[in-house]
Parts: structure tokens; sequence; C-alpha cells
């Protein structure tokens, strides 16, 4: 199972998201499910609308946990991550909703929108 993580700015668009996940499907492939932290959801809802694919949300609390290969100083600042997109993406891949946390990598480090206000890490998810 491959998630797309996001992270993003205010003043990110709908276009903004789609860039940096063209991207980064371009080099892994297809994703199965889109993940943001709550107050950051609407557009990514909006994109998983569009697609047809799930959004999962994760909760600020959660993203100290997930290590990161980005080390951010905002994102370390403002929500104790190296990089929210790739700690959504993770947490996501791992499913830490569900009653059994699957194994999950990083694909690689965060990617940029063309914009800059927009990032985008993919994880992988392996059940045991």
């Amino acid at each position: 199972m491959k998630v797309a993580g996001f992270g993003c700015c205010t003043g990110a668009t709908l276009a903004s998201l789609r860039d940096v996940l063209e991207h980064l499907e371009g080099q892994f492939g297809a994703v199965d499910a889109l993940a943001a932290v709550s107050d950051k959801a609407v557009l990514v809802r909006d994109l998983g609308s569009e697609r047809g694919l799930p959004v999962q949300i994760i909760a600020n609390e959660q993203l100290p946990v997930a290590e990161t290969l980005t080390q951010s100083s905002y994102s370390e600042q403002a929500r104790s991550t190296g990089s929210v997109a790739e700690a959504v993406a993770l947490l996501a891949a791992q499913n830490r909703n569900e009653q059994r946390p699957r194994q999950a990598r990083l694909l690689g480090a965060r990617q940029i929108s063309s914009d800059r206000k927009a990032t985008c890490a993919m994880a992988e998810g392996v059940d045991p």
C-alpha cells in the first residue's frame, strides 16, 4: 500500500498538490491513499475526491514519533517533526489508526511543488 502524505502552507492550492503528487507518482508509481494533518486536510480531501482515493487524517500529536529523512527547522518548530509530509505518509502507511500497525518505509525524501507551497512524500506499508 502506497500513501502520499502532504504538508502545505496557507497559500497552497489544489494545483500545488496535484503538481507535487504527479511528480512523485512519476518516480514511484500510483498511490493507494492520501494523508494529511487535520488542519491541512481540506485540500487533500478535495484531491482525494477528485482521484477517488481515501484520505487518512493524522493527529498532530502523532507526528513526533515518525522518523523523517528531511529535517526542516520550520517543521520542527511548528509541528515537532522534520517533515510533515514525510511523517503523515509514514504514519498513514503504518495504519496507526488500526489495532495492528504495518511495517512501513519512506520511498524517498519529500518533494516540493513548483510554486513551493506544498510538499509531498510517499511511503509504502507492508502487512506483517
